[in-house]
């Protein structure tokens, strides 16, 4: 994954994350999405990998922070749009979102604090 000495941690060949993916410890997330923490925090900043299968759905969010994600491989979708490998979506705070991915994808996503899942 790259140099985790000290407190940096450097992240490398995260493009070609569907090569590697099985080397990391996934935990699940939701039905078909699983997450690898690389930060935690319970009252700040947060990243880590998220990984949905095929069809699989996070449900209505809403963001209290800065939220950022970035595709690495594969593309999901939301309300205003689809992100293919290689985008970028930026969630400003209150913003709220569902996402699904038909294919599958990998992201990277660090938030500035956890979001919080709204009722059905």
């Amino acid at each position: 994954m790259g140099d985790n000495s000290g407190n940096t941690l450097t992240l490398d060949r995260l493009f070609t994350i569907s090569d590697w993916q099985d080397e990391l410890s996934w935990e699940p997330l939701r039905a078909g999405v699983d997450i690898y923490w690389l930060t935690q925090s319970t009252q700040g900043p947060c990243t880590a990998l998220i990984r949905y299968q095929a069809n699989a759905t996070v449900p209505l969010h809403r963001h209290s922070g800065f939220e950022h994600i970035l595709v690495l491989t594969g593309a999901q979708a939301h309300e205003r749009g689809r992100l293919d490998a290689g985008s970028l979506l930026i969630s400003p705070p209150g913003s709220e979102h569902e996402i699904h991915s038909e294919r599958g994808c990998i992201v990277l996503a660090i938030w500035q604090y956890r979001e919080a899942f709204l009722p059905a």
